[in-house]
């Protein structure tokens, strides 16, 4: 992950708190499902990519939209996602037999931070018009991860298969299903645009890694799968950022490998442990380092400390002076650069939140760390991020 260094002047569409989509009223009918349930396993085996690399859209669509579904939230007091009517729509699919649903968090929340509030109803509406009762299994706000769970019995289930986001590329075609605007089971297609971005959290703390796509995510598309040529779930559409308040082409998606180690502590704890260090820092590049005097290609320049946190503890520090450089005020000099965690060195792909946010509460890890001309290694041992922090 890694961080940019100058904010951009647009509005952030996050979807949150809540859905999507308004939905007139709180109260929703219920079908109540009682004969066993069905799992579609082999509805679609492998969704062939064409010679000039695109997907088959239509295929993909036929086989695996029934394992998309429409997530609708009810919250208390009046409190809709996005003003008014108490209720929203969101978007999800089916993970397993067992009828459990991933979404997004802020598709069955509302506020941010430690103001966070579940929906207190939530029910989940497939393809074929069955709409059952969904129960909160557990929300992870820093991934904005949610799993929910229904009973299977009575439908017939279509679960989609997870696949990897580590080896992604720029151009690799995609397809984005979910309900935008409450418009249910709709197919969007496009191409990674980018990734390794940041994009905004239900907290202070952002989401690393996460995939840009020009596939159309409009409100009500969080918490549906962005899908490879194989029909293969890359990551949870969750953002749109715009100028001008639409979805033009700038949508952001999740990624699976951070869904996957979410959804794992969900389904044991249901809640979600991060190891926090306690510092803010800047991205270290070569002509960056050369001007403050650091000898390393590439690190986090420690920007901030958080009083009591490990890192203070373990004597870390922000530079007394500071310099401008290449359109940046106030980065410090003199202070501590982090260039490595465990030995594995920090560069352009892998930045210091990727590897410390792997790691639970209580691990002990090995910073190496530069200050001036002197490199030492610090033993720090991590503690548990909490919503109100700032720092990573």
């Amino acid at each position: 992950m890694r961080r940019a260094g100058l904010a951009l002047a647009v509005a952030l569409l996050a979807l949150a708190p809540g859905c999507g989509a308004d939905e007139s009223g709180s109260s929703v009918a219920v079908e109540e499902a009682s004969a066993p349930s069905t799992v579609e396993r082999n509805r679609i085996e492998v969704v062939e990519s064409q010679g000039d690399g695109g997907l088959d859209a239509a295929a993909l669509y036929e086989g695996l939209s029934p394992g998309v579904v429409t997530v609708i939230s009810v919250f208390g007091g009046g409190q809709a996602p996005l003003g008014g009517g108490g209720s929203g729509l969101g978007s999800g699919f089916v993970l397993d037999e067992q009828g459990r649903v991933a979404t997004n968090a802020h598709v069955v929340s509302s506020g941010l931070g430690g103001g966070l509030e579940r929906a207190e109803e939530v029910y989940v509406e497939f393809a074929d018009g069955n709409r059952v009762a969904a129960r909160i299994v557990g929300t992870d706000p820093f991934a904005d991860v949610a799993l929910l769970e229904i009973d299977p019995a009575g439908l017939s289930l279509t679960p989609l298969e997870l696949g990897s986001s580590d080896q992604l590329s720029v151009g690799q075609p995609v397809a984005a299903i979910g309900s935008p605007f409450g418009e249910r089971q709709s197919l969007s297609v496009g191409v990674i645009s980018a990734i390794d971005r940041d994009i905004q959290s239900l907290t202070r703390f952002q989401i690393g890694n996460a995939i840009q796509t020009d596939a159309a995510i409009n409100q009500g598309n969080s918490g549906g799968p962005l899908l490879d040529a194989q029909g293969r779930v890359l990551g949870i559409n969750a953002q749109i950022r715009s100028t001008s308040g639409g979805g033009v082409g700038v949508g952001f998606a999740i990624p699976v490998d951070t869904i996957q180690r979410s959804l794992e502590q969900l389904r044991d704890d249901g809640t979600v442990s991060y190891g926090f260090l306690g510092v803010s820092s800047q991205d270290l590049y070569p002509q960056l380092a050369d001007h403050i005097g650091v000898d390393a290609e590439a690190g986090a320049l420690v920007v901030g400390v958080a009083d009591g946190s490990p890192a203070e503890e373990a004597g870390l520090e922000v530079g007394d002076e500071t310099t401008e450089f290449q359109g940046q005020r106030d980065i410090p000099e003199g202070g501590d650069v982090i260039v490595a965690v465990d030995g594995e060195e920090l560069d352009d792909d892998t930045g210091l939140a990727d590897l410390i946010e792997g790691r639970k509460p209580g691990a002990e890890v090995e910073l190496t760390v530069i200050r001036g001309d002197e490199r030492r290694d610090v033993e720090v041992t991590l503690d548990a991020r909490e919503l109100r922090s700032g720092t990573g």
